[in-house]
């Protein structure tokens, strides 16, 4: 059995090739658990069509766990966790994945541990136009998690994977980007790079997005605010890793995620990341090994691994467009046939809708049916998901 999520190493017949690409044991447990997953798209051409009255009665959680390619992807994004040598790293993505709790809120529930760091990061410039009663998002009853990791979405609401489960297909996308070019760099210049590194920086590159992006009662997400010139998510994520020991050298690759310091202009951005992070957590980022000495740069030389984790974060380039054009599109077919008059983004009920066919379809798939068979086949699949009015 094939999958959508195959690895570039399951293309290759001679095994002395494989061994030179692959990634050895760890790869095969990756591609082994993938193989038994059936292909998303042939699952969700599969399941029955919802009515209009059940897809509008689940809830975000309810739509993951029953969504095709978010139940692939979690199969996937776990067995690659389970190939990470270093066991801190390990047990610190397995846990996310099972319980995303910000743990790095717990001290600053303390409002003069909050104060004191909101005070510090606005006056080093890292954090602006943003109150006290807004900076950082609400921590659930008893520091829980917000959401699952498997729920949450990928991104704002109307940006790339704006639907429950987009967090999972989004990082498995970018993880199997990582992968190939880790085996890539490999092939053509005969050198391997950590690949713990690569993995792990991946994995965690959006972990804190199921506490920015909570689910409010319209059906849509939380709107992100800026911190450190990027979203918040990006550095409370960093944090996150720094305060459960993750290796110093993965923390520094996964703050790569949203640039890259193959510049002075752009790597600063990146030390300005390392700073806000460490700044929430209380550490020192040169004694901690996040920054060379002096803390204008980072560690040198400067890892290779950085640099994969921010060219693998780019899925984003097609799928921000795909999600405007699908949303659209999916408002105008909603009027059409459907009978949802109020498609704006406050619609408790357009956006219930939205986030069944989204999720159980995915904005991705979608969109590549509409650029092959146009709006008419658009139209169709969307009647494969929820029977129309």
């Amino acid at each position: 059995m094939t999958s959508e999520y195959t690895s570039l190493d399951s293309l290759i017949e001679d095994p002395g090739r494989r061994r030179f690409l692959g990634f050895g044991a760890a790869a095969g447990a990756v591609l082994a658990a993938a193989a038994v997953v059936p292909s998303a798209a042939r699952a969700a051409a599969k399941a029955k069509a919802a009515s209009l009255d059940e897809c509008l009665s689940l809830s975000q959680q309810q739509m993951a766990a029953r969504a095709p390619a978010v139940k692939q992807g979690m199969a996937y994004l776990r067995s690659a966790a389970n190939t990470v040598r270093d066991a801190k790293a390990r047990a610190v993505v397995t846990a996310l994945l099972d319980d995303p709790v910000p743990s790095l809120a717990g001290p600053l529930a303390d409002a003069g541990n909050r104060r004191a760091v909101y005070d510090e990061l606005v006056g080093q410039g890292l954090l602006k136009d943003v109150a006290f009663e807004a900076f950082l998002p609400p921590v659930a009853e008893g520091g829980r998690a917000s959401q699952p990791f498997m729920s949450s979405t990928g991104s704002g609401w109307t940006s790339h994977h704006a639907y429950p489960g987009g967090l999972v297909t989004h990082t498995a996308a970018n993880l199997h980007i990582s992968e190939a070019i880790y085996a890539s760099y490999k092939d053509v210049y005969g050198f391997a790079l950590d690949r713990d590194t690569v993995v792990v920086s991946q994995m965690l590159h959006d972990l804190h997005k199921p506490w920015v992006f909570q689910w409010e009662g319209s059906g849509a997400c939380r709107t992100e605010l800026s911190l450190a010139g990027t979203g918040e998510h990006h550095v409370l994520g960093v944090a996150e890793s720094i305060v459960r020991g993750v290796p110093a050298r993965m923390v520094v690759a996964q703050a790569c995620a949203h640039n890259h310091p193959g510049s002075p202009a752009d790597e600063a951005q990146v030390v300005g990341w390392l700073k806000a992070a460490s700044i929430i957590v209380g550490v020192d980022p040169e004694k901690a090994g996040l920054l060379a000495p002096g803390g204008a740069t980072l560690p040198l030389p400067r890892r290779m691994e950085g640099f994969v984790c921010h060219l693998g974060d780019h899925d984003w380039v097609f799928t921000v467009p795909a999600a405007k054009a699908m949303i659209a599109e999916l408002g105008d077919l909603a009027k059409e046939r459907y009978g949802i008059d109020d498609v704006s983004a406050s619609s408790k009920h357009f956006n219930n809708f939205r986030n069944y066919v989204f999720s159980q379809a995915t904005i991705e798939s979608l969109y590549e049916t509409y650029a092959v068979k146009g709006r008419a086949g658009f139209a169709s699949a969307v009647a494969g998901v929820v029977r129309p009015a």
